[in-house]
């Protein structure tokens, strides 16, 4: 079963990133106010309530749930944070379909099965199936941000931007944190992966995306942050625009 203690390591003031099983979220706190970026896998939830406990936090102080993106371990705790807190979950416009499971772009069994010649693929696939990957979850409660600022920030707590990165999902979308000079970007550029061989900015393997994903880093190059919060991997302080570059010249 996964584990329902996360690893929390605070990045910067207000701000923490939390891993579960093999994937990432992201805790922003203001006051006693947090803003949850993404949801880890269904089996994840318990991690996701115990890392808003240990950044001194209760679940019931969750404002809302960001979506970068509507694949199941990114969105997991959705469903709980809604029945339990109340919790409303925001995301892209053209994302809200995607959570909704108006239609569905995520890489399927046969994806998969075709990519167990990977280094690492079998744990990897026996771990996230523990942890939910196979389940059919939905977040019909999405919908898309409220308006924000002449700034572009929600008026959440920690002031988040979204950043429009449409490539690995239609509607994917990274978070900017300008107070923090960080940026949570999603599976839009990451920094680790069981299927990625070295570790450092790169793209996921090309079967878990259904867009433009080079084209999608334009957004982040132009950002001022020199602190990556990836959806996989562990955090990078290096300027966003140099981890841009790299990954642009890992692709093959």
């Amino acid at each position: 079963m996964p584990s329902s203690s996360p690893h929390v390591t605070q990045v910067a003031d207000g701000v923490w990133s939390a891993t579960g099983t093999d994937t990432n979220w992201v805790l922003l706190r203001d006051g006693s106010d947090v803003t949850l970026i993404d949801a880890g896998y269904p089996g994840d939830a318990d991690a996701v309530e115990a890392s808003v406990r240990e950044i001194g936090a209760r679940p019931e102080d969750v404002r809302a749930l960001l979506i970068t993106h509507a694949h199941v371990d990114h969105i997991g705790a959705a469903g709980r944070l809604l029945e339990r807190y109340g919790v409303p979950a925001y995301t892209d416009a053209v994302e809200v379909g995607h959570a909704h499971r108006d239609h569905l772009e995520q890489a399927n069994e046969r994806d998969v099965v075709r990519n167990l010649w990977r280094p690492g693929a079998l744990p990897w696939v026996l771990r996230i199936m523990r942890a939910g990957a196979t389940k059919d979850v939905a977040v019909a409660h999405a919908q898309p941000f409220p308006a924000a600022g002449a700034d572009g920030r929600l008026d959440l707590p920690g002031g988040p931007v979204p950043v429009a990165t449409h490539g690995h999902t239609s509607g994917h979308t990274a978070y900017w944190l300008p107070q923090a000079g960080a940026v949570a970007t999603g599976d839009g550029l990451v920094t680790a992966h069981a299927l990625l061989r070295g570790t450092g900015p790169q793209l996921l393997p090309a079967f878990f995306n259904h867009g433009d994903v080079v084209a999608a880093l334009d957004p982040l190059a132009a950002l001022d942050a020199d602190l990556v919060l990836p959806g996989h991997g562990d955090p990078l302080r290096r300027p966003i625009r140099d981890a841009v570059a790299e990954a642009r010249g890992r692709v093959s």
